[in-house]
């Protein structure tokens, strides 16, 4: 149903009502702005990216066929968008601080070092996925934060179903060789020799 609501919104934006597209960027700026924060760590880039990405997805609208769905057509721009950010910046991964954590509250002592202790897992992992270049950090992000399909991940890469079910599957050895090396060394670190 949504698929037909965007088509007909989409139809109605290009026939002169512009208006229309706030109702757009409601539906999927979630989407888009989540998808910016993924790939580039940092809360105000992925603002500034995810609301130039609403601008070309306005100036390009007359460009989408309707041969996938509006949302991998939304994904695609914005992970174009972000690549071309990226590569303009050449910036290194940032950690949120601790300040912005937001997952829970702190109550004590022993919740705080749970909190910090999840933290610094999920920090590990998306520190070693982005390790990894640039097509395979996207490729795990998508899968495994954003929960696309194989297909719609296929769609918004511009590759075969064949060929993401192969990178799926060296993306995930080559994590795991990272997150293997890494734990090695913090044990090292931790334990001595």
């Amino acid at each position: 149903m949504t698929i037909k609501k965007d088509q007909l919104l989409i139809d109605q934006i290009l026939g002169g009502d512009k208006q229309l597209f706030s109702v757009l960027v409601d539906r999927y700026k979630k989407l888009v702005f989540t998808l910016c924060l993924r790939l580039l760590k940092n809360r105000e880039e992925a603002e500034e990216v995810a609301q130039d990405s609403f601008v070309k997805i306005y100036k390009s609208l007359n460009k989408f066929k309707g041969e996938a769905k509006f949302s991998t057509w939304v994904y695609r721009v914005t992970y174009n968008n972000c690549l071309d950010f990226l590569k303009a910046k050449k910036r290194k991964f940032q950690e949120l601080s601790v300040d912005a954590y937001d997952g829970f509250e702190i109550e004590d002592l022993d919740n705080a070092i749970t909190v910090l202790e999840e933290k610094e897992r999920k920090s590990a992992i998306l520190s070693c996925i982005n390790s990894l270049n640039e097509d395979d950090a996207f490729l795990l992000t998508l899968h495994y934060y954003e929960d696309q399909s194989v297909k719609e991940i296929a769609e918004i890469m511009n590759l075969s179903v064949a060929n993401v079910k192969v990178k799926l599957y060296r993306s995930r050895k080559q994590l795991a060789v990272i997150l293997k090396r890494r734990l090695s060394n913090d044990m090292l670190l931790k334990y001595g020799k």
